[in-house]
């Protein structure tokens, strides 16, 4: 029996797609120069359907495994969602709360709840579940948004550590310098930041076409593995990766640091002891959460192979994405007498008759 030579696009046209076979086998065959560029390493087997559901393949092991996983994430989110509830509702009741400080406590509150919220009920799903799929489209959103939280919160940080030190190196003008409406500006502007960066990051990589794998090895979609789906060069998409949280996470550490030196060398300076402690406690309370996110963050995309394995990158993006929210209130509150008074006060209205 006859077969037909398969059709291939004339010099100078547009690719025809649906004119092409599903399977190019022979390099004669891809004449188009946009198929071309999406064929990695001279591989010429390369599925053109685009796709339209991924699959988190998440933490290897047997049933055993997957149900203790299960408990320990459900576990931390639920922890994590009491601790920063607890935060945002104390802060909001609590008229001895309503200062910069605490304003910008409960924005930490209110991210550390979303992102987690964004990733968890959906990855405990899928250890429940075999076909663990997630759609292109649900896929992208989960990218963006937790590229703006996460994004987010390391601006908001920075903004913390420019509070304390305008507190306590300019004290005088601290009230006019930081009033509320100088207050929503910041958090604004790390909204603006986050928001900026995250659709430069989900463009870039969801702008990939993704035709050789559907699986994702990671819990949920982030972004060092969806790069290594794509049958196309991803060399620039890596450089702004790198290049652009690189930027965000180095500046903004740059600018913890440089308030942080000030405010040791205020600190220092002053004759009363108790002062130095209770300033030294606000602050360290501070340094450990800052300590905490950036150095699991810049291990996780500031730096080319920065996790040895995508396993070793999951356990370091359970850390920063369920551990930290979990530990944030734990951090904010155990050291600090005004937070525990109003926790206090708050339990005793409640359980007053």
């Amino acid at each position: 029996m006859d077969t037909e030579a398969p059709t291939t696009p004339k010099e100078g046209r547009p690719c025809d797609f649906d004119l092409l076979p599903l399977t190019l086998s022979s390099p004669a065959l891809c004449t188009c120069p946009q198929l071309r560029a999406m064929t990695p390493h001279g591989n010429w087997n390369l599925s053109v359907v685009p796709v339209q559901e991924f699959v988190l393949e998440g933490f290897q092991g047997g049933l055993k495994t997957q149900a203790l996983l299960f408990a320990l994430f459900l576990a931390l989110y639920l922890a994590a969602v009491l601790g920063n509830l607890t935060m945002i509702v104390v802060i909001t009741l609590d008229a001895r709360l309503h200062s910069p400080m605490y304003f910008f406590l409960k924005n930490l509150s209110f991210l550390d709840l979303c992102y987690s919220s964004v990733i968890y009920p959906k990855a405990l799903a899928n250890v429940l579940s075999s076909a663990k799929v997630i759609s292109f489209g649900g896929c992208a959103t989960q990218f963006f948004l937790i590229s703006l939280m996460i994004t987010t919160e390391g601006f908001l940080l920075a903004v913390m550590a420019y509070d304390r030190f305008l507190a306590i190196c300019s004290p005088l003008h601290y009230p006019i310098t930081m009033c509320p409406s100088a207050c929503a500006r910041l958090v604004l502007g790390c909204y603006g930041g986050g928001c900026f960066n995250a659709i430069l990051q989900t463009s870039f990589t969801f702008s990939l076409p993704f035709c050789s794998s559907n699986h994702i090895d990671h819990f949920f979609c982030d972004v060092p593995p969806l790069p290594l789906l794509a049958c196309a060069d991803t060399a620039i998409n890596e450089l702004v990766l790198f290049g652009i949280c690189g930027l965000i996470i180095v500046g903004t550490t740059l600018g913890v640091l440089i308030s942080y030196a000030y405010i040791t060398v205020t600190i220092l300076r002053m004759r009363s002891g108790a002062g130095r402690h209770k300033l030294f406690s606000t602050c360290g309370s501070h340094m450990t959460a800052v300590s905490l996110f950036y150095g699991t963050l810049f291990v996780m995309y500031a730096q080319p192979g920065g996790v040895e394995s995508m396993e070793q990158g999951k356990v370091v993006s359970v850390f920063y994405t369920l551990v930290i929210p979990v530990l944030n209130p734990l951090i904010y509150s155990l050291r600090n007498k005004e937070v525990k008074e109003a926790l206090r006060s708050l339990g005793h209205k409640h359980t007053a008759p």
